[in-house]
């Protein structure tokens, strides 16, 4: 079975790659198709815009297609930067400049008062329009800077209590495990397996 997922982020293609590996799924990305339009994400929820995306990619394709939108939401932010974890700083912004103004933005707001979470949502599509939904959330707190090498986004910022250490600290099998997204595919691998 092929599966094409909608997006041009390469650290999300690989850890959605690792994960489905072992179900016999060939994962392609969008950059292996000339001139698709990816959807405008400018949906309200993480759920509007997985939808919109998986469809849209669904359809100009003519394969099934899985998107996700996922992102950041801090308690003393009052949830943000959430649908727009991506350009937190702006349209085109890097990771580290997203991350830079997270950290100023958290200046003088005590540890305690800086928990957050990390929230994905996936959408599974045909290109008839029949889609599902998966969820996936784990919580943590933002440090005053980055700790760790891997992952991409604000992994390096985000601690997670349980492992006494950043997700970008833990090893990529371990994340997939563990992480938001993870959570959300394996649901996903579930679906795939039933279908």
């Amino acid at each position: 079975m092929q599966l094409v997922v909608a997006t041009q982020n390469q650290g999300k293609l690989k850890e959605i790659r690792r994960v489905l590996a072992d179900c016999g799924i060939e994962v392609v990305g969008m950059d292996s198709f000339a001139d698709l339009v990816p959807a405008q994400e400018d949906g309200e929820t993480f759920a509007d815009n997985a939808h919109k995306k998986a469809l849209a990619i669904a359809r100009q394709t003519g394969m099934l297609c899985l998107a996700d939108d996922s992102g950041l939401t801090v308690a003393a932010l009052d949830g943000r930067p959430g649908v727009y974890s991506a350009r937190y700083a702006g349209e085109g912004s890097t990771d580290a400049q997203n991350n830079a103004l997270l950290i100023e933005e958290l200046a003088g707001v005590p540890e305690p008062r800086r928990q957050a979470a990390f929230w994905c949502v996936m959408a599974l599509c045909t290109p008839d329009d029949d889609c599902q939904l998966f969820e996936g959330r784990i919580e943590g707190r933002i440090l005053d800077q980055a700790q760790g090498q891997g992952g991409f986004g604000y992994d390096p910022l985000f601690f997670v209590e349980s492992h006494g250490c950043t997700m970008a600290e833990l090893p990529l099998d371990e994340k997939n495990r563990i992480s938001h997204r993870g959570q959300a595919l394996q649901k996903v691998v579930a679906a795939l397996k039933s279908l």
